[in-house]
């Protein structure tokens, strides 16, 4: 009875040195957790910049191929307007409007 409490002892004990790397080792069960959870994140960016990328190169096309890109650019970013066109500019109700300069008199003699 003594010598099977022994083997049964050396057996647990062998079973927990062989689990030991499983568990805790640093190739271990959390560790695989945490790097599938990096990787899950790092694709998820990936996937995120490539959609960007996929973005930035239509709009290159479209900047090389035709005119209308670099036009509505040019109205957009810079104010650009074509020859014979009118400005106008349309403010928001909220913004309070700049008083009237006076009307100038006529001149009298």
């Amino acid at each position: 009875m003594r010598r099977l409490r022994w083997v049964t002892l050396l057996l647990l004990a062998a079973l927990v040195l062989l689990q030991w790397p499983l568990w805790l080792g640093e190739r271990g069960w959390p560790v695989v957790h945490r790097l599938r959870a990096q990787l899950q994140a790092q694709l998820q960016a990936n996937e995120q910049l490539s959609q960007a990328n996929q973005a930035l190169a239509a709009q290159a096309r479209d900047l090389r191929n035709g005119t209308q890109a670099v036009e509505q650019r040019a109205r957009s970013d810079m104010g650009m307007i074509d020859p014979g066109e009118v400005f106008v500019q349309v403010l928001p109700a909220s913004t309070p409007l700049p008083p009237a300069a006076p009307a100038s008199a006529p001149a009298r003699n």
